[in-house]
């Protein structure tokens, strides 16, 4: 059963926000497509949960337009803006059943009695949710409550789902299972959804396209592979999982691959940003740990000798701690290692593993 909600394209320009004399929301602008499951995500302050308040109309912006389809909706109030939100709590009322909770915006809506029944069934289906549609909130696990917010938000028919860290409060399990139920969702209601959240794990697995803040801007967009396999900066491969960073100074580069001289040796680079660096400038490698071969023998650029210190097994795989130089620990992943190794060895990776930071 699907419904019909209209998804449409969103589009921010220049958007400022401040509260004082800080900048909460600095200069962002974001084309987020008809359909699209698109993440805002970073720490706490990084400005993410205020631009979507933006987008929701619970807060002005000082600069800057919101687009909504073809309307500009800058200064639309929110009940004007067709939109839908789910929040951290999920805010349902406990005193009224599934079924009514969910039918309470179509109520206050005054959508008739008939056409009310038929759209509540079609999204606690949705949902899966129809068999608890006489229960209480407080007869529901928080993955049925989260289950019971979605429908409410989205028997509506809003053009836009808007959510504010909507699995925060949910154990780790249920976060774990909620991830793929939302997506499956979005998808099936047809939904563009602007998703708030600090967990990267989320974000990589359930985004079509991730915008990563930092301090009010956004640091970099795209989808979850391109961000996490070629990350433009410092903050952004720090922030998408565990890496390696290699400081050193360009020797050499073509404009296709890149040689840098390391305090592990002469690495070679094949994931260079959009301005290719010269020779002598001091650069950053970022390495993820999964990327790194233990033990290799050819000799040549991304070779050099470690220490291997200690080995964490983690049920899955291994994290291993090798030490490449006085200064230098290195993290390497393997999925399938002997336990806990020690002594001399290697440590390599592919030209295209090694990115280049543009900052």
């Amino acid at each position: 059963m699907r419904l019909e909600c209209g998804a449409v394209r969103i589009s921010l320009a220049g958007l400022v926000k401040r509260f004082g004399g800080l900048t909460v929301v600095d200069r962002v602008t974001l084309e987020i497509a008809s359909g699209e499951l698109f993440f805002l995500l970073g720490p706490s302050g990084c400005g993410k949960t205020t631009l979507l308040r933006c987008i929701a109309g619970f807060a002005q912006p000082d600069a800057g337009r919101i687009r909504i389809g073809e309307e500009d909706v800058t200064e639309v109030p929110p009940h004007r803006r067709d939109t839908a939100m789910v929040f951290q709590s999920y805010a349902l009322w406990p005193h009224l059943t599934v079924r009514e909770n969910v039918a309470f915006g179509l109520e206050m809506r005054k959508v008739p009695a008939s056409a009310r029944a038929r759209r509540v069934a079609e999204a606690l289906a949705l949902v899966q949710m129809t068999e608890r549609a006489g229960s209480r909130p407080a007869q529901l696990s928080g993955g049925q409550q989260q289950r019971v917010a979605l429908a409410r938000a989205l028997v509506v028919r809003p053009r836009c789902l808007l959510l504010d860290e909507p699995l925060s409060n949910l154990d780790a399990r249920l976060r774990l299972e909620m991830r793929g139920e939302i997506r499956r969702i979005c998808k099936e209601a047809g939904l563009t959804a602007v998703y708030v959240t600090h967990d990267q794990k989320e974000a990589l697995s359930v985004a079509d396209r991730i915008a990563v803040m930092d301090r009010g801007r956004v640091a970099q967009v795209g989808a979850p592979g391109d961000l996490y396999r070629r990350p433009a900066n410092r903050f952004v491969a720090h922030f998408l999982g565990e890496t390696n960073f290699l400081p050193g100074t360009v020797v050499a580069c073509d404009g296709r691959t890149a040689l840098v001289r390391t305090a592990a040796g002469d690495w070679a680079s094949a994931a260079l940003p959009e301005v290719p660096p010269r020779a002598g400038d001091a650069v950053t490698l970022s390495v993820r740990p999964e990327a790194l071969q233990i033990g290799a023998t050819a000799a040549g650029a991304n070779l050099c000798a470690a220490q291997l210190e200690d080995s964490v097994f983690l049920g899955e795989g291994t994290q291993h701690a090798l030490r490449a130089g006085p200064s230098l620990l290195l993290h390497a992943y393997e999925t399938h290692a002997p336990a806990r190794l020690r002594g001399a060895t290697t440590v390599s990776c592919a030209a295209e593993d090694a990115v280049l930071l543009a900052e």
